[in-house]
């Protein structure tokens, strides 16, 4: 625990207290990639920001190439980001039979990357890509390439001080001579297949994350890891864990909408304190 600076250790000792010999369900945030190099919106010093909505999104192709121009430029460094100690700690304790499951805001994938298989991707995936029209799943690198070809230079031609968006975009202005490219089976447009702002939660994920956290009635804990719980996607889950007597522990840089609702909060990195809980290979969980 030596990486934790000495004013969180009480926290860190804490928190460690109470999760332990409890099994736990992680539900985590922008601010747990962020030692990957994806910046988050609203951790500490986040400069204020307008991701595009659903609505946008919808309103037609000139909306849908902003997008897809910047998207293109940010896939090219999102798809190098490596997941971090924060994601390899809790994989670990997955693999150790403490975690039980996983619910993640957060669209990278880099929780399957570092070995989680309990995953809910709560927001989707930005690694895939849906076709509006006809709803078929295609990958993301594939219609990377496609764009390369549509599109030959225009990510190079890009300097590398413009800003990447959390969401895997950048910040850039000049995209009107982006071309786009549609659904290889229908024609129809193509959308990350990621929930926008402005647009629903598909209900069977929302289900799937309550049924894990009413699985830790009686003894469990959920463990939230780098999310500020501004909006309500993650914020219902401690709602309901507090509703029903699950011991809440937030670790986040700063404070979180969810604090009132916590049972303790470490104000703190992602890796260094999940790292620290990994650590202490946590033994025989007891069943609730």
């Amino acid at each position: 625990m030596d990486r934790v600076p000495s004013l969180q250790l009480a926290e860190l000792d804490r928190a460690l207290d109470l999760l332990s010999g409890r099994p736990l369900v992680a539900l985590t945030g922008a601010g747990l990639s962020t030692d990957s190099g994806i910046p988050d919106y609203r951790g500490p010093g986040s400069p204020a920001r307008r991701p595009m909505t659903y609505g946008d999104f919808v309103s037609g192709p000139a909306a849908q190439r902003r997008y897809w121009a910047r998207s293109h430029v940010g896939w090219a460094r999102m798809r190098r980001a490596a997941p971090n100690p924060g994601h390899h700690a809790l994989a670990a304790l997955e693999s150790a039979g403490v975690l039980r499951g996983l619910i993640t805001q957060n669209v990278d994938g880099l929780h399957t990357e570092a070995g989680s298989r309990a995953v809910i991707d709560l927001h989707g995936r930005i690694a895939d890509v849906i076709c509006l029209s006809c709803k078929e799943i295609s990958p993301r690198a594939a219609l990377q390439e496609r764009f390369e070809q549509a599109n030959p230079g225009f990510a190079e031609s890009v300097g590398p001080e413009i800003e990447t968006a959390p969401d895997g975009d950048v910040l850039l202005e000049a995209t009107d001579g982006f071309r786009l490219v549609g659904c290889t089976t229908c024609g129809g447009p193509l959308k990350p297949d990621v929930v926008f702002f402005g647009e629903n939660v598909p209900k069977e994920r929302v289900l799937a994350s309550y049924a894990l956290v009413d699985g830790l009635v009686g003894g469990g804990a959920l463990l939230v890891a780098g999310s500020s719980l501004a909006v309500m996607s993650g914020l219902r889950f401690v709602k309901h864990a507090e509703k029903h007597g699950v011991p809440v522990v937030i670790v986040n840089r700063g404070e979180t909408r969810g604090d009132p609702h916590a049972t303790l909060r470490v104000d703190g990195g992602c890796s260094e304190v999940l790292s620290a809980l990994a650590a202490t290979r946590p033994g025989r969980v007891m069943e609730p």
